[in-house]
């Protein structure tokens, strides 16, 4: 996945002399996760720029550049680290177009590393999208593998608003076959179908396709997997499309229960398809805690696919949601 986002960016500066990236260690070390190789090498340090240990700064900068002619590409490389820069986001990215009368657009994109399953602790292993879930004028993707990141990645330095790209860390050693050039870009706002099913819808994002996907293929249910792809705006029409088949929903995040983006799925099903739902929505989600840093309890933190394929069969059997490991555990 590292690969195809390194090539996405790159394929978007030749196509477009206006496409600038920078952030920590982006240039000289190609990224800390390597999604910036041969960048520098190609097209040097006026348009690949190292910058201090400062997301206010480079972040401002961002917005500054897009809003003056620029397409920036800033990589914060832990999510958690936007925390020093969420006004320069959610207050001056989001909101400059509104502010200045359309006077003003803010082509940036700002990507991150998110999620857990690396051991890296509670303060670099969260997800956080729903810091900016329901920021008006930004939008907001994640990728779910090399295919997805390189269609959403295109579209997003294309698009001419801010733009959060998540990138699940976990995936970017991941390999997959990967069809390049414009007929693979993943419109914003547009999830996918990636198994049909008949008997559930199972919405799922970032890491938790593969989990919810490698759940459906051994279940005795049949099961739908829409990979939601984006968030703000998110598709709508697809899942509901879906629901309305099957009578089922479910939906598997990584986030805590508390806030979690399930919420805003669950509530449109609920107001649009109340009348074809056979059972209540339920949300399989990760405890009301901190990521843990011990292996074992990460391991326990994270919906696995057995823990996800066990949920649904009860929910499907006995048409009630079923309670949560840790509410069974207390």
């Amino acid at each position: 996945m590292n690969q195809a986002i390194s090539l996405a960016i790159s394929e978007e500066m030749d196509r477009d002399a206006s496409v600038v990236v920078f952030g920590e260690d982006v240039a000289v070390a190609e990224g800390p996760f390597k999604t910036s190789e041969g960048l520098l090498a190609k097209f040097g340090p006026e348009r690949v720029r190292d910058t201090p240990i400062s997301e206010t700064a480079f972040l401002g900068a961002a917005v500054g550049a897009a809003m003056t002619g620029l397409r920036p590409v800033a990589e914060i490389m832990f999510i958690e680290f936007m925390g020093v820069a969420f006004d320069q986001m959610v207050t001056e990215a989001a909101l400059m177009h509104y502010l200045s009368g359309g006077r003003y657009e803010v082509p940036m994109v700002m990507r991150a590393s998110v999620g857990s399953g690396l051991g890296f602790g509670c303060q670099h292993s969260q997800t956080l999208e729903r810091w900016m879930l329901g920021t008006p004028g930004l939008k907001l993707a994640v990728a779910s593998g090399a295919r997805t990141a390189y269609g959403l990645t295109k579209a997003a330095i294309r698009d001419n608003n801010p733009v959060v790209i998540l990138e699940p860390r976990t995936l970017y050693g991941q390999r997959e076959n990967v069809d390049i050039g414009d007929e693979s870009i993943i419109p914003l706002g547009t999830a996918e179908v990636v198994r049909a099913g008949t008997d559930v819808t199972v919405v799922a994002l970032g890491q938790t396709v593969s989990v919810a996907l490698e759940a459906a293929d051994s279940a005795s249910w049949s099961g739908e997997v829409i990979d939601l792809l984006s968030l703000m705006p998110w598709d709508r029409s697809t899942v509901l499309e879906s629901v309305r088949r099957t009578g089922h929903l479910v939906i598997v995040e990584e986030n805590q229960r508390s806030g979690g983006w399930g919420t805003e799925i669950a509530s449109v099903v609920a107001n649009e398809a109340f009348g074809v739902l056979r059972a209540p929505i339920h949300r399989i989600t990760a405890p009301d805690v901190p990521v843990p840093y011990g292996p074992e309890l990460e391991k326990r933190f994270l919906p696995s696919a057995a823990y996800v394929q066990e949920q649904v069969s009860s929910l499907l059997s006995t048409k009630k949601s079923p309670s949560s490991w840790w509410e069974e555990l207390v």
